[in-house]
Order: C-alpha cells, then structure tokens, then sequence
C-alpha cells in the first residue's frame, strides 16, 4: 500500500476535515488506486486483511529535465524489433519467479538485463516499459483520499448517468452560485445519488442546516456519502429529510401511535420500538415547521422532476438574495426554465451556463491535452429569489430627482449634504451672485500694459 509518491517533492499534511475520520478504521468505505490506474471501491471489513498489507513508500523511478528531453539523446526506437527472441524470459520462468516471492521490481529488473533492445530504446519509451511492467507485475496500491472531488470524479467514471451528468468541475460551479458556506441553511432536491448532498454537507463542515426533499418514505439512500465516511455526530443534526407529501403545508402525516395499546408496555422491546417511533415522528414535525418556518439561505435541484415545479413550490420557504441552482444534463429544460422566470416578479438575473473541462498531460517537454475528454458535464441555471414590492422604485430615480425650490434663506456654495453624500451647490433664485475674484498680480500686470 502506497502512502507518498517519493523524496522528490515535501507534501505538507492535510488539514484535518471537520465532517470526515481523519483515519480508516472498520466499516469505511476506502478508493484504491491500482497500478493500472484503475480505480476501485472496497468496504475495510475488520480483521478482513489480518495482517497481509504492508505500508510502503515507493520512490518512482525519476529522470532529470536533461534526461527528459528527446533532443539531448540519439537513441531511436526506428531499429527496435520487438519481438519474443528479445526476451529470453519466457511466461513459465515468469510465473515461477512470482511463485518464490519475488518482488515486482525485481522481476522487472532481471527482464530489463535479459532485454535485447532495451539500452536501443529512448528514455520515454525505457521509462513506458517499466511502467507497463509494473502494472502488470505490482501488488501494491495507493489509497484515495475521500475528497469530494475525488468522490465526485470516481462516480462519475463509474456511471455518469447516476450523477446526471454532474461532473467534478461542475459540482464545483453549483456550490459557488449557490454560496454554499458554513452556517448557512439551504434545501436540496438530490435526485444524483446524493452527490449535491455530499458536497453541501462537506461546504458546511458541520455548521449549519440542511433539509433535503425526496419522493421516499424512509431516510433517502444517497450512495455517494458512503465513499466521504462523515462523521454520524455531525452529519445527523445537521441534516433531515422530507418527503413530497410532508413538505406540503396541507399534508397532515400519518402517525402511528407511541403509547402501549393496553396502557403498559409488555417488554422492553416494545418500550424501545415505541420509544423510537416517538423520537422519529417528533423528528418529522420538527422538521416539517422548521421548513414552514422558511428564510433558507439557498435551494439546489438535481432533479428528473420539472424544476420550475419545484421552485414554485418551495420559493415561498426562501429568504431574500437566496440563490436557485438547477442542474440539468439537458439544455432545453433550463433554457425553457430560463424562458419561464425571466419576466416573473421575484426573480433577478435568470442565467444558464454550461462548464467545460479538459484535463492535460503535465510531464517535462511532454505537456499536452489528453485524447479522451467528457462532452458534457451538464448545464447550470442560477437566479436570485428578490422581493416583489409594488411600492418600490429605482435607484436611479432617487438619485436624478430635482430638489425642491426653498423659500427660506438658500444655503452658502459648497455647502455639504450628509444625506446625499456629496457638496451641493446653492443654485436657486434666491442666491446671490458671488462675489467676482479679485484679478491676480498676473493678470492686472497684463491689463496695464494693454491699457
């Protein structure tokens, strides 16, 4: 198991997170990078490795920017045959010495002196070698750190129609416009596998309030947190959930009763089921007046459902300035959004934007675009939730409107105007003319002259 990437470069530590274990332990769900790059997930079951894993620094092997540089070497791979009398290593002798316990490198090793061509190769294709060596041979793996971007990019890879398209780049756009940030209190309609949630749960790092609206009975299941290992202690008061049919005003829940049918509890099992029936039905009217109650801070949709619904629905529960984030991985839905609000009362700058990404290959004198790229991470609408005042007028109207002629005694030029912030200049009839400078010493000298 990797744990650095070698003595080249000093990596300060993390900052601990306030929502995530700062260690595994059992139950965590870790990402595990093989040596083919691939990306796994596996749930650390306890004792389920006993002790078989060991930790290792692994120092790559590394070139100077000299080495690196194609022109400062004459080798060509144009005389390369690279056929199987090049490599006297057969399979079997191969397998037995994987079978003895020898380590990866040194197999790559003993086939690096045994190849024919390998000094007739050039230092990127040397250096392609032992890298396609080493995934094929290597045991080893580097755990992941569960960031949200590295959560966000697994899933996506994996299945980017479960994330609806919500690319890590794009995650990232939708917290911002949002204005996701500790202590805050938003809503959210996470139809992503719970990768919104993730990220809102992250950006508050345990400050803060969350309700989020789903079309289940029970607790949504968002496989996305799985991979982030929060905190239950700080994720639970922070976060709770609603239905569609609870988060309707009309609505009155159905709850079973808490108290004993024969006016005792027969056994302590039924006092603990009937104990916690209670805790979660004081739950949901706890949370069901808490979003009644509204001046949420923001409201964030991914949704299959029709978002301008949505919106109409919950606007009501939103404060002023709040920011309406809606993703969407189809173009039409928000532009149609976009058409829907744009004249309406209530709603400031409705806006559709649309993230692109392109991911580079950074190597020494190799630095280029990579070949493979996503065509979409979806498309964003934003607005502001404003309040509709008939009354209110333009800003501009109170600054360009003509103060009233005053009867009394006019104010002196120059004079200053706390209210308005700026000198006014007395320019009524009932000023008097100023009093003319007298001429300078340059300009009577000029008048003398000419006289």
């Amino acid at each position: 198991m990797d744990v650095g990437e070698g003595p080249s470069h000093v990596h300060h530590a993390p900052e601990p997170s306030l929502t995530r274990e700062d260690t595994i332990q059992p139950g965590h769900t870790l990402l595990i990078r093989i040596p083919s790059g691939d990306i796994r997930s596996i749930k650390l079951e306890k004792d389920a490795y006993g002790n078989t894993l060991v930790v290792v620094c692994r120092a790559r092997l590394t070139m100077s920017m000299q080495d690196m540089r194609a022109e400062d070497t004459e080798a060509t791979n144009e005389l390369i045959n690279d056929g199987q009398a090049v490599q006297p290593l057969t399979v079997e002798e191969i397998e037995a010495l994987k079978k003895s316990g020898l380590h990866a490198s040194e197999i790559i090793q003993k086939q690096i002196e045994q190849h024919a061509n390998y000094q007739l190769k050039t230092e990127y294709s040397k250096e392609k070698y032992k890298k396609r060596k080493e995934m094929k041979y290597s045991k080893s793996f580097s755990v992941i750190e569960p960031t949200m971007h590295n959560v966000c990019e697994y899933w996506f890879n994996k299945d980017q129609n479960r994330l609806r398209d919500i690319r890590p780049d794009t995650l990232a756009q939708m917290i911002n416009l949002a204005s996701i940030r500790p202590g805050g209190r938003y809503i959210a309609v996470d139809d992503a596998s719970g990768v919104v949630v993730s990220a809102i749960l992250d950006r508050l790092g345990g400050q803060g309030r969350l309700i989020t609206i789903c079309d289940v009975d029970s607790p949504p299941a968002y496989p996305v947190m799985v991979q982030m290992n929060f905190r239950k202690e700080v994720i639970t008061p922070v976060m709770s959930s609603l239905n569609w049919a609870t988060a309707d005003e009309d609505y009155t829940p159905i709850i079973a009763s808490t108290e004993p049918p024969a006016g005792k509890f027969k056994s302590d099992g039924q006092r603990a089921r009937l104990n916690k029936r209670k805790v979660a039905s004081d739950a949901l009217m706890q949370t069901r007046e808490e979003l009644f109650s509204g001046e949420f801070d923001g409201l964030i949709i991914a949704s299959e459902y029709d978002p301008y619904s949505i919106i109409e629905k919950l606007y009501p529960y939103l404060a002023g300035s709040a920011s309406i984030v809606v993703h969407s991985p189809h173009v039409q839905v928000v532009a149609n959004l976009q058409s829907q609000l744009r004249d309406r009362p209530g709603y400031l700058g409705p806006t559709v934007t649309e993230g692109w990404l392109r991911q580079y290959q950074v190597l020494p004198g190799r630095t280029h675009p990579m070949m493979n790229a996503s065509g979409s991470g979806g498309f964003i609408f934003q607005v502001l939730k404003i309040y509709d005042d008939p009354t209110a007028s333009s800003v501009m109207v109170h600054r360009h409107r003509k103060k009233p002629k005053q009867s009394s005694e006019a104010p002196s030029v120059g004079t200053s105007d706390a209210r308005e912030g700026s000198i006014t200049l007395a320019t009524t009839e009932s000023t008097p003319a100023p009093v003319a400078a007298e001429p300078s010493s340059t300009e009577q000298d000029v008048e003398m002259r000419t006289s």
